[in-house]
């Protein structure tokens, strides 16, 4: 029965339980959409209704995931369908545990604060904002913080990190930033900053239907 729950898969060549990393930043990108949108929603329209259903599925998902084991969360079973074509990119299962303990731990506080004494401050504003953050580096970047936060807490190396961070070597020449890269980036920033102070009053306002411009001329 332990070998049935338990946490991270054993794969031959890895010393560790181990996990897919693809299917977990498919399900970080599932996810990170849904609080998104609830987020937006609840600071448009002042509904929280959508919020509250993402915190009731994303606790219940986590609870499954560290308590039970991550093979039956039904998140990950939904990105393992998405990338199933893809070839896995094994991670070590330890630190994504305590990664998910936090997701979980954070999930619980905004269940009190939101779902049950239904409330809002700065408080679950933060919370909120450390989990887009959170699921946002996950999905697009391939960066576990909370698998950060496992090396820093125990003070050892994780193994076996995505992209082989965890291993101390030389970056490849295409991985390599030249001063010139780096002032075409400050450069695209400003031009952003200055558009914005030019352009802000004329792309404020609101377009009219194209064809009702079409027809009045």
């Amino acid at each position: 029965m332990s070998k049935f729950f338990r946490f991270g898969e054993e794969v031959k060549g890895y010393t560790i339980p181990v996990l897919n990393e693809r299917e977990i930043r498919a399900a970080a990108g599932i996810l990170f959409v849904w609080a998104f949108l609830a987020v937006v929603v609840a600071i448009t329209k002042g509904s929280f209704t959508l919020l509250k259903y993402f915190i009731l599925a994303f606790l219940f998902d986590f609870i499954i995931r560290v308590f039970l084991s991550p093979r039956f969360s039904p998140m990950l079973i939904i990105g393992r369908l998405i990338v199933r074509r893809q070839v896995p990119e094994y991670v070590g299962a330890i630190q994504k545990k305590f990664a998910w303990v936090i997701g979980f731990v954070l999930a619980l506080i905004m269940l009190v604060l939101v779902v049950f004494v239904n409330s809002y401050s700065p408080i679950t504003g933060l919370i909120c904002l450390i989990c887009l953050i959170f699921l946002l580096f996950e999905s697009a970047f391939g960066i576990c913080l909370g698998c950060l936060t496992y090396g820093w807490y125990y003070g050892k190396k994780a193994q076996y990190c995505p992209g082989e961070v965890c291993d101390v070597k030389d970056r490849h020449e295409i991985q390599k930033t030249s001063w010139m890269q780096i002032l075409i980036v400050i450069g695209f920033i400003a031009f952003i900053v200055l558009s914005v102070i030019l352009l802000n009053e004329s792309f404020s306002v609101q377009p009219s239907d194209l064809f009702k411009i079409l027809s009045d001329n």
